[in-house]
């Protein structure tokens, strides 16, 4: 097989399970945590590693920012092999009582992006693999870290979500919004593997926390901080997967 046109991978070159952050440098930090460290790739915004965790091999790649980049993340890491991804991300609440730093441990995501369109119709759903899901829930409670459980909802347009839209959501009981996950469990059912996502919530919508909204940073310094708590949660599951 020729090598992989955007994230210039081969078969044979990762790990059966992926950990997969949007953010290039996230990449990087993640592998803080690990042994055996190897740069495999990088390429506009996929920056892609191998590394080794508590004896459990992965590989960790970025995907970047929305539904199209994350999908073609996701076609070619199941084209060499890839067997399960999980998505360590960011995501912004949508209901109350839902602080900046809290982590939500995602069952489904709502399809509000055009990526899945085109390859089903939205009426099918976008959903979690129950493992994968299963994994990151009980290694949380292993940890004694307490995560948010349920639906979120995926969008392509960060700076045109209404009051309207953010209301609806709400109403619906979605617990949060971010910008890959749908087209990240939508791809991964279509191509036979498993998929699960955990996101650090960077602000609330209904509360009018926004992320930048107050400040010229991407993110408070108490979702930063956090994210390190994904991240661990992450990778533990990753090792009874």
């Amino acid at each position: 097989m020729l090598k992989q046109s955007h994230l210039q991978i081969e078969m044979d070159q990762l790990a059966d399970i992926a950990l997969l952050p949007g953010d290039p440098d996230r990449v990087d930090r993640i592998a803080t945590y690990c042994t055996d460290v190897e740069q495999v790739a990088q390429n506009r915004e996929y920056n892609v590693l191998n590394a080794t965790y508590e004896g459990t091999d992965l590989t960790i790649a970025s995907t970047g920012i929305g539904a199209p980049s994350a999908a073609i993340a996701i076609e070619e890491l199941a084209n060499v092999g890839v067997e399960t991804i999980i998505r360590v991300g960011s995501t912004g609440g949508l209901q109350d009582g839902i602080e900046i730093g809290d982590m939500v441990v995602a069952t489904a995501a709502a399809k509000n992006e055009g990526t899945s369109d085109r390859y089903e119709s939205t009426e099918y759903p976008a959903v979690a693999d129950y493992d994968v899901l299963t994994s990151l829930v009980e290694t949380a409670e292993e940890n004694d870290e307490d995560v948010h459980v349920g639906p979120i909802a995926t969008d392509d347009a960060f700076y045109n979500e209404t009051e309207e839209i953010v209301a609806d959501w709400e109403d619906a009981g979605i617990l949060a919004v971010e910008m890959e996950a749908s087209a990240l469990f939508t791809l991964a059912r279509r191509r036979g593997i498993r998929a699960g996502a955990i996101c650090t919530v960077d602000g609330n919508l209904v509360e009018g926390t926004q992320k930048g909204a107050t400040d010229k940073r991407e993110l408070p310094d108490k979702a930063k901080n956090n994210i390190g708590r994904a991240i661990e949660i992450a990778l533990d599951a990753a090792t009874q997967l």
